[in-house]
């Protein structure tokens, strides 16, 4: 049975939430900005049209609730088949599966971040501090009110950045617009709609969570990147010394591993360098799920 046609923007924007219950939430982000910035466009380039005619004329070109929300749920599959990366070769053994981590594009886009998150946390921590500590100070000023809701934009737009570099490196899907709002309230109603949405607050804590976390990201990777190669290249420089070649020019005594030690080097190294894949690969996994839950609008109303 279909649903009543909506009388108002609100209520197609509820419908439409409706009709994509249980997909993903950023899906239903991006669907409720696209279809209330189309809807809020039509109404102001039509000035004297009823609303609910308008809403009824749009159903034939825009569509209906249930119309836009089944393109939405098939342009995600395509969308996702498009920007997955290319698939792993099948493989047939744990040992295949260990060192097949080197042909997933994935690990190597979650390490990347890994190395990344401590400038982007820096960022994030800075704006978030800086801005409650001034909106606080400001807060008896009348420059008060027009900061804070810079402050809170601000936030956001960090937020929808992160958002992009968690899908793109990560893997999780993320909201590819705006948190929707319902522009037809009244300035200070919306203002306070900013400070009563939970998803505002959990927005600060992520940014301000990124510093720790992107200090331990950096650091556990910067150290095993540097161990493991260390490794691979102590062997061969200890190598090309026992063999005669003369690769180092020390004016200082060094100790060299003994020939039984060599394999060892190199295989602590390798070993080092897939470990650290793995890891990366799990540390994406967790810290996508970390973002989405945190960046990600999931209340949906009936």
């Amino acid at each position: 049975m279909n649903a009543a046609t909506p009388k108002t923007i609100p209520d197609y924007l509820d419908q439409l939430r409706h009709a994509l219950r249980g997909a993903d939430p950023a899906l239903v982000q991006d669907a409720l900005y696209d279809a209330e910035e189309y809807l809020r466009s039509e109404l102001a380039d039509n000035p004297g049209t009823d609303e609910a005619t308008l809403l009824a004329n749009i159903a034939t070109t825009y569509g209906a609730p249930e119309e836009v929300a089944d393109i939405y749920r098939d342009t995600e599959v395509q969308v996702s088949k498009a920007l997955s990366p290319p698939p792993k070769p099948a493989q047939r053994s744990a040992l295949g599966g260990f060192f097949g981590v080197v042909t997933d594009a994935r690990a190597w886009t979650a390490l990347f971040y890994m190395l990344l998150s401590m400038a982007t946390g820096i960022v994030y921590f800075t704006v978030v501090v800086t801005g409650l500590s001034l909106s606080a100070g400001l807060a008896v000023l009348i420059i008060g009110i027009p900061f804070v809701i810079l402050f809170l934009g601000v936030v956001r737009l960090l937020s929808l950045v992160e958002g992009r570099l968690v899908e793109v490196m990560l893997g999780e899907r993320m909201p590819r617009r705006p948190l929707y709002a319902e522009r037809g309230l009244p300035l200070m109603t919306r203002i306070g709609r900013m400070f009563t949405d939970p998803r505002t607050w959990t927005t600060m804590l992520y940014m301000l969570l990124m510093l720790p976390l992107g200090i331990v990201y950096f650091t556990v990777a910067v150290t095993l990147l540097s161990v493991s190669l260390g490794l691979i290249a102590a062997f061969v420089v200890a190598l090309a010394e026992i063999l005669g070649i003369g690769m180092l020019d020390v004016d200082w005594y060094v100790t060299l591993p003994a020939m039984w030690e060599l394999p060892l080097l190199l295989l602590v190294g390798v070993l080092g360098l897939f470990l650290t894949l793995h890891l990366a690969k799990l540390v994406g996994w967790l810290h996508g799920t970390l973002a989405k839950h945190l960046l990600v609008k999931t209340a949906q109303h009936a």
